[in-house]
């Protein structure tokens, strides 16, 4: 699987993933790891919370977990909102999601090459230091955006 970075690509995962389960969610609605996926909730996006540090509370109507491997259920896309350098050490609990992710997605200053090449060899697309929020307005894919992006991402 490669490293994915066009605008097709990024418009079909957006289109085609339901299930979203974000590494490093917090419950500061000032940190892009609670307004990303709170707006991608509001979108109809199924979010699933997972911070290995706090598992408090409540968010997007779920409690978090620590772990991915804790998740009982397929998802399509795991956001990742940990820093670079800490990205190695979650390989492993991406690896042992059964399914696999179809996609693992940094995001926006998020990076790292041999991560990324560990998981696409594994099967799983990646995309890096990218937006989901942005990339998803950008593409006209939010509900009140429709137009013929957002219709052409859906073929």
């Amino acid at each position: 699987m490669p490293e994915i970075s066009s605008r097709e690509d990024i418009a079909r995962i957006l289109a085609d993933s339901h299930v979203v389960a974000v590494l490093g969610a917090h419950p500061d609605p000032k940190k892009p790891a609670h307004f990303v996926p709170r707006y991608l909730h509001e979108q109809g996006y199924d979010i699933l919370p997972v911070n290995p540090v706090r598992q408090d509370g409540e968010l997007w109507g779920r409690t978090p977990v620590a772990t991915l491997a804790e998740l009982r259920r397929p998802v399509d896309v795991v956001d990742v909102f940990r820093r670079s350098e800490r990205l190695s050490a979650h390989v492993p609990d991406i690896l042992a999601m059964d399914p696999l992710p179809k996609v693992v997605w940094f995001q926006q200053g998020i990076r790292n090459d041999e991560v990324a090449q560990h998981l696409t060899q594994a099967g799983i697309d990646v995309v890096q230091d990218a937006c989901m929020l942005a990339l998803h307005k950008k593409l006209g894919l939010n509900k009140d955006g429709g137009g013929k992006a957002a219709t052409e991402a859906r073929r």
